[in-house]
């Protein structure tokens, strides 16, 4: 990812904010909350929260990344956070959570069911490292390509996470026409399956404008998009709009409301984010 752009991961979508001054050797941490309710084409509408903590390091061309959420889920027990539904045969599914205290499934059954469960704790930690590979002398055009690993953190018996490893790759781009920003890209994830959870890989893709409304405020709007990737699962499909405001060179809010038109995504999410940069 470029660091004259201000990226930020929202519950699963990628946000764009607003070109900033090129800075190198800079460490930046941020949080937020984010909100998304849906019912991923089963009777149960399954809501989920996640706080996301991250820390980053920019240099010259290159950008370090690391979150690691925490994520609290109501809903169908076929439904994982940052995947969507899946045929999982896990016979413990979410009901471990009943045995442990972290959750409940009062009917004790597989997450193949879509009955209510809760669940809550750590989700998959992420890691990132992005290389500018273009920028113009005045940076109003970039080209990036940055690698990518979720690790399987999570809970897979809490129904968390897939408990597997994935690993990506995506190239992005962005190029500034005044006050106009548009961006796009385009990526491909290798997911790992486990005995309970097929996954197969998958391409996705990204594209949206930004525009600068003063020097301190951009909104914008992002469409994103994932193949099926599950056995018993459907594609993502989303469209967000978002709100950047600088408070300072250092402090920034972000804030975003999204719809989803698929069966993979959430039916609307809504969250915001800040980031203080050192």
């Amino acid at each position: 990812m470029n660091k004259n752009m201000n990226w930020v991961v929202f519950g699963g979508l990628l946000l764009i904010g607003a070109p900033i001054a090129h800075a190198t050797d800079r460490f930046s941490i941020g949080t937020g909350a984010n909100y998304s309710s849906g019912k991923y084409g089963t009777a149960t509408t399954t809501d989920i929260w996640s706080v996301p903590f991250t820390a980053a390091y920019n240099t010259d061309r290159w950008t370090f990344k690391v979150t690691v959420p925490y994520i609290s889920i109501h809903g169908a027990g076929n439904v994982i956070p940052g995947t969507g539904p899946v045929n999982n045969t896990n016979p413990l599914a979410r009901g471990l959570g009943h045995v442990l205290g972290g959750g409940s499934n009062p009917g004790g059954g597989t997450s193949t069911t879509t009955a209510a469960t809760s669940a809550s704790g750590l989700g998959d930690v992420v890691a990132s490292a992005g290389y500018t590979l273009f920028s113009s002398a005045d940076r109003s055009f970039a080209l990036d390509l940055t690698g990518k690993a979720k690790f399987g953190t999570a809970d897979v018996n809490k129904g968390l996470g897939t408990g597997q490893n994935d690993y990506g790759i995506s190239v992005d781009s962005y190029k500034v026409f005044g006050q106009w920003t548009p961006f796009g890209g385009v990526g491909w994830m290798s997911y790992g399956s486990s005995q309970y959870i097929k996954l197969k890989n998958g391409i996705n893709a990204n594209a949206g404008v930004d525009y600068r409304v003063a020097s301190n405020d951009h909104v914008g709007m992002y469409y994103n998009y994932r193949q099926r990737i599950a056995v018993g699962g459907a594609p993502q499909s989303e469209v967000a709009a978002y709100w950047n405001h600088k408070f300072s060179d250092s402090f920034r809010l972000q804030s975003y409301a999204l719809g989803g038109m698929a069966n993979g995504s959430p039916d609307y999410g809504v969250g915001a984010s800040v980031n203080y940069t050192f």
